[in-house]
């Protein structure tokens, strides 16, 4: 009997002795494809030698110092490095040690960012629904997964939410791609109106959907339309790429694709590749100005922001990624999957959508196809996917509540930005078996 508290506290799961490039091993012998990266964070694969000789460097110069106390060299460059990098308007970076974390600290950032003003009123945030930025309260407050909200909703504060863009089931027949994000944005400019934009902070969303929808990404347009919108109220817009940043999607912020500037983005995950736990909040210039000029602090913190050693795998892996051109590679090995997938996948009669962006990539499980009918939830078929996946040593990240926190099943593909065409085409294959035999299995119960 383990004494860890486990995700599932009926089970105790396999113990990992090691990692090389995409594969994972666990103590009894078995082989895994690490065919989402776990939930889309080792971008590089695992036992990366550059990585591990980064770290080791920095554990015999400084391996901690309190950030109350004193900065770093790594965590300076790091922040030089991912400013220089993002989107128009940003100007500093606060260092965490997760994605819940890095939302936390931008929901606080914004509203911190009103009080120097002295615009005290501002309390709300918009969201979308089935949205997930994070499972400590403020993050699990504005996120919009219901499962994941219910046992603790009497802690929660009150979050307006919207539509999410989300074309396979929002987008109407006969309705065009424009006239959809249209409406969405209607929708969106109403909730600011009815909340009153002088009681607004900002509007929460994932730019590609990860682990709640799996990866859907937006229409034309849309988030163009949500910095219009967040310029003409006077809000702040606050983009979640904790799971789909760091060149997931094939830029190094997905919502490079999009054209929009947000004033906060937090990203996670793929920044340090798995090899040490790290976030980040990155901040417009203007905002950090007034705390500086009002305050002169932000008011928070925790004890292993900026932590040395994380610093010093993030930007390890930061630097690879740019050295080995491995944007490039997301982009063209995204393309390859998708074409793999849609040959095996696409007129599979329990398969009703295959979407993302990069490596980033979902497939949508319906009972008909021509209907988009779900499988009753009771089913569990994300769950018996899962099973048979790791059975045939793949691993894929499925999900359940797809549609609306209850109905609907998808599988996550996140694979390393290393893996090669063929090493694609086998974590396809293997993915047919697991997807069949899942569907047999949950038919027959």
């Amino acid at each position: 009997m383990s004494h860890i508290l486990h995700r599932s506290l009926r089970q105790t799961p396999p113990l990992a002795v090691g990692g090389d490039g995409i594969y994972l091993r666990d103590s009894q012998g078995n082989t895994y494809i690490d065919a989402s990266g776990g939930a889309a964070v080792s971008s590089l694969g695992h036992g990366h030698p550059d990585i591990i000789a980064a770290m080791h460097r920095q554990i015999d110069r400084c391996a901690y110092a309190h950030t109350a106390f004193f900065s770093t060299e790594v965590a300076e460059r790091l922040a030089d490095r991912l400013v220089a990098r993002a989107p128009a308007g940003i100007g500093s970076v606060y260092l965490v040690s997760g994605g819940s974390e890095a939302m936390e600290t931008a929901l606080k950032l914004a509203r911190q960012y009103f009080v120097e003003a002295g615009e005290l009123k501002r309390s709300v945030f918009i969201a979308r629904r089935q949205s997930y930025h994070g499972n400590t309260l403020g993050a699990l407050a504005v996120g919009g997964n219901e499962w994941r909200r219910k046992p603790f909703a009497p802690l929660l504060m009150d979050v307006p939410r919207v539509s999410p863009c989300y074309e396979y089931r929002g987008r109407a027949e006969g309705q065009g791609v424009d006239q959809y994000t249209e409406t969405l944005l209607d929708e969106l400019e109403a909730a600011i109106l009815h909340a009153g934009p002088e009681n607004v902070i900002g509007f929460c969303a994932e730019t590609v959907v990860g682990a709640t929808g799996g990866a859907i990404p937006p229409t034309p347009g849309y988030f163009r339309g949500v910095r219009r919108l967040c310029d003409k109220y006077g809000i702040l817009f606050i983009a979640d790429e904790v799971m789909c940043g760091m060149g997931r999607t094939g830029t190094m912020f997905a919502i490079e694709q999009d054209g929009a500037a947000p004033d906060l983005i937090a990203v996670a995950k793929g920044l340090g590749a798995g090899y040490a736990p790290i976030g980040a909040v990155l901040a417009n210039g203007a905002i950090v100005e007034r705390l500086r000029n009002g305050s002169g602090n932000f008011l928070h913190g925790h004890t292993y922001i900026g932590h040395p050693v994380a610093a010093a795998a993030a930007l390890a892996v930061q630097e690879v990624i740019e050295r080995d051109d491995l944007l490039v590679q997301v982009q063209k090995r995204g393309a390859t999957l998708r074409r793999m997938l849609g040959a095996v996948f696409g007129e599979h009669e329990h398969v009703g959508d295959i979407r993302g962006r990069g490596l980033f990539v979902g497939l949508e499980l319906v009972r008909n196809r021509s209907s988009k009918e779900p499988f009753a939830p009771e089913l569990k078929l994300h769950a018996a996917v899962k099973q048979q996946a790791m059975q045939r040593g793949l691993m894929v990240y499925p999900m359940g509540g797809t549609i609306d926190g209850r109905q609907g099943d998808h599988i996550l593909l996140a694979p390393p930005f290393i893996v090669s065409a063929a090493e694609l085409s086998e974590i396809v294959t293997r993915l047919k078996e697991a997807v069949d035999a899942a569907v047999m299995e949950v038919l027959k119960s």
